[in-house]
């Protein structure tokens, strides 16, 4: 690898954006791309797919043979809320490969006897925030029902170009929860981002159920990032 290659590696890695090692196995000439470099024909198609699904491959293209080395940063998922949906998210989101971190200023539920191993921020979102940004790779999940928790992070989440942002209640519930948004700014095409009611529609109930479809919304979103998808399920 050139030095100047490891330079722009290291750089993207410290400010969790994804980029791909790309070699020429013919000659071992490598370059990297970053997420977002238009790159045409077949070796484009295969660096879109790559950075989807994080998985590193072989291409052929124009007489070449390329390696596509990707290195993504670890998603993360951001829930506002100590509820019992997040008890049972929590682990089945470690699981399902992401960095987890739960805020909730309401120290009655914020607690570690309910959330053991689990970073746990029991502060108010905007502190929270201001030292621990959302980025691209990073999914946010409110579920307080509470405007005074969820709508600064929801618009912190839209703001930062979240892959994911979703929102717990009831589609009266969400129509209050647009207005209040787009009295704070938000512009309608952002918040036609959100998915609310939040989860892909399995028929979920009980908390443990409704994670199951948050976390399936989660991943597909991840996975489905630069197709266009906006197909949005619900849970609650």
């Amino acid at each position: 690898m050139k030095p100047s290659s490891l330079k722009i590696l290291n750089d993207e890695r410290r400010h969790r954006r994804s980029a791909i090692l790309l070699i020429d196995l013919s000659n071992g000439e490598d370059r990297v791309v970053r997420e977002g470099d238009s790159i045409a024909g077949a070796l484009g198609e295969a660096v879109a797919k790559a950075f989807r699904t994080g998985l590193s491959t072989t291409v052929e293209d124009t007489g070449s043979t390329y390696f596509l080395n990707v290195y993504p940063p670890r998603p993360r998922l951001v829930v506002v809320g100590a509820v019992h949906i997040s008890q049972a998210l929590a682990p089945m989101a470690r699981i399902a490969g992401f960095d987890i971190e739960i805020m909730d200023p309401r120290t009655a539920f914020a607690t570690p006897d309910r959330f053991p191993d689990v970073p746990l921020l029991a502060e108010w979102p905007e502190d929270v925030l201001k030292a621990r940004p959302l980025d691209a790779y990073t999914a946010l999940a409110a579920l307080t029902h509470d405007p005074k928790i969820d709508d600064l992070p929801l618009k912190a989440a839209l703001d930062a170009g979240c892959f994911y942002v979703g929102a717990l209640g009831s589609r009266k519930t969400h129509a209050k929860r647009v207005e209040r948004l787009l009295a704070a700014g938000t512009a309608p095409e952002d918040i036609e981002r959100i998915h609310a009611p939040i989860g892909l529609d399995i028929g979920a109930a009980s908390p443990s159920e409704i994670a199951v479809a948050i976390l399936a919304q989660v991943v597909k979103a991840l996975r489905s990032r630069g197709l266009g998808d906006s197909a949005k399920g619900r849970a609650a």
